[in-house]
């Protein structure tokens, strides 16, 4: 906010407005970051808020704007919201490592009493209050991407093979036809697998 404040010296008693304008609030940004592997931390907390501004001060000192909030989730993040037709709207796709999007934005600082004089007021008691951030609500979506694909006729030990190089525990048995397709990335590794059985799905030349 916005500060109302007088100068005070010693040899001017009835010094001029000098009340400095509020910091505008922090912006919320989501980033795309290679060391997180899974959205499961949005499930256990839904809401977030960057830090409000400081207030200006007196000898026309600004207030300090707010630290942004910085989101990191995994490469591959597709981040949309609701329309008011119900519909979802695409904000961004981070496709590369380091790609950021501001999600919400910090409001902006009020004004302090220095703005407010006039021919008629030379000595404004009214400062402006800070505008509101925005606030959102977002749709977060992984696209998992296979850093390896195991293609097979039914029943040749890909799922046995897919239970050996991850944490996947799909049912192995001699009958066939048991596993079709299965897409994981270890959280470990961080390997994508793509197992699949539909030869003909796949083109080549």
């Amino acid at each position: 906010d916005g500060v109302v404040s007088f100068r005070r010296e010693k040899f001017v008693p009835f010094g001029g407005p000098d009340g400095g304008d509020g910091g505008d609030g922090g912006d919320v940004v989501i980033r795309a970051d290679s060391g997180v592997t899974s959205l499961r931390i949005f499930r256990q907390k839904r809401f977030y808020k960057a830090v409000d501004g400081k207030n200006g001060g007196g000898k026309k000192k600004h207030g300090k704007k707010g630290e942004d909030l910085v989101l990191t989730v995994p490469v591959g993040t597709v981040v949309s919201h609701k329309t008011q037709i119900g519909g979802d709207a695409l904000i961004a796709d981070l496709e590369q490592l380091g790609q950021q999007v501001v999600i919400a934005r910090g409001g902006k600082g009020g004004l302090g009493n220095i703005h407010f004089t006039s021919s008629t007021n030379q000595a404004p008691r009214i400062a402006q209050k800070g505008e509101a951030g925005e606030e959102n609500t977002l749709i977060l979506e992984l696209r998992l991407i296979a850093d390896v694909g195991i293609i097979g006729y039914p029943n040749v030990g890909k799922s046995t093979l897919l239970a050996a190089a991850s944490a996947a525990k799909p049912k192995i048995a001699s009958s066939p036809g048991l596993r079709t397709k299965h897409l994981l990335r270890n959280p470990r590794t961080n390997l994508g697998l793509n197992l699949s059985q539909h030869l003909h799905s796949f083109s080549h030349k």
